[in-house]
C-alpha cells in the first residue's frame, strides 16, 4: 500500500500481539525507530499503544517500556490484568484490550485518513471492515513468517494492504536480548545452515 505524504496516520500498537510476532521472528521493536519510520510515511496524528498491566506485582518486566513510551509520543492505554487458573492449576493472568483498540479506531476514522493495525487477530476484521465503511485505509502489521504464523487470513484479505512485519525488521528492530548463549548457539547454527 502506498503512503500518501499528506497522508493523516493513526496507529494502533496491540502490545502483547505485536511483542509476540517480533519474539517469533527473532528482533525486538525500537520504538524511537517504528515512531520515526511512520513520521516519515505521511502525518502522525496518534500512536496507540495498548497492554494489560499486573497491578499488584511489587516489579513488571513491562513497567520501563510503559513509562518510556508514555513520555515519548505514544498515548497509553492500559488496564489491570485479569487473575485465572487454568485448567493444569497454573495461575495465569489475561488482558484483552479488543475493545478499546476498537473504539479508539472507530473514533479516530473521522480523523485520520490511513490507520495500521499491528496486530494479526482476526476478531479485528469486522472493526476493519466497519472503519473502511467510514472511508480510512487500514494496513495491517503482522508476520505470516513466524512459526506459527501470527496473522489470521481473514483480516489479511480485509485490509487494503498488509506489511509482513520481518520487512519492518531493519527499519524498526533492534536484535532480541535473548541470552549470549542462545545468540551465539543461533549464529552457529545459522552459518552451518546450507545456502536457500
Amino acid at each position: 500500500m502506498t503512503f500518501y505524504p499528506t497522508d493523516r496516520l493513526a496507529l494502533f500498537i496491540d502490545g502483547a500481539n505485536l511483542y509476540s510476532a517480533a519474539k517469533g521472528l527473532g528482533f525486538d521493536i525500537d520504538y524511537r525507530k517504528l515512531l520515526d519510520e511512520f513520521r516519515k510515511r505521511g502525518v502522525l496524528v496518534r500512536a496507540y499503544y495498548y497492554t494489560a498491566l499486573v497491578e499488584d506485582q511489587e516489579y513488571s518486566p513491562i513497567r520501563p517500556l510503559v513509562d518510556w513510551l508514555d513520555y515519548n509520543g505514544f498515548r497509553l492505554v492500559t488496564k489491570p490484568a485479569r487473575e485465572f487458573t487454568d485448567s493444569q492449576g497454573r495461575k495465569r493472568w489475561r488482558g484483552d484490550m479488543d475493545v478499546e483498540i476498537a473504539v479508539d479506531m472507530m473514533e479516530m476514522s473521522a480523523h485520520a485518513d490511513h490507520m495500521v493495525l499491528f496486530s494479526g487477530d482476526g476478531d479485528f476484521r469486522v472493526l476493519v471492515e466497519a472503519v473502511q465503511r467510514r472511508g480510512a485505509r487500514v494496513t495491517v502489521v503482522s508476520t505470516v513468517k513466524s512459526q506459527p504464523p501470527m496473522a489470521s487470513d481473514d483480516l489479511r484479505r480485509q485490509s487494503d494492504s498488509f506489511i509482513d512485519l520481518a520487512d519492518l525488521a531493519d527499519l524498526i528492530g533492534r536484535p532480541s536480548r535473548l541470552p549470549r548463549f542462545i545468540q551465539e548457539s543461533r549464529v552457529g547454527a545459522d552459518r552451518d545452515a546450507p545456502d536457500a
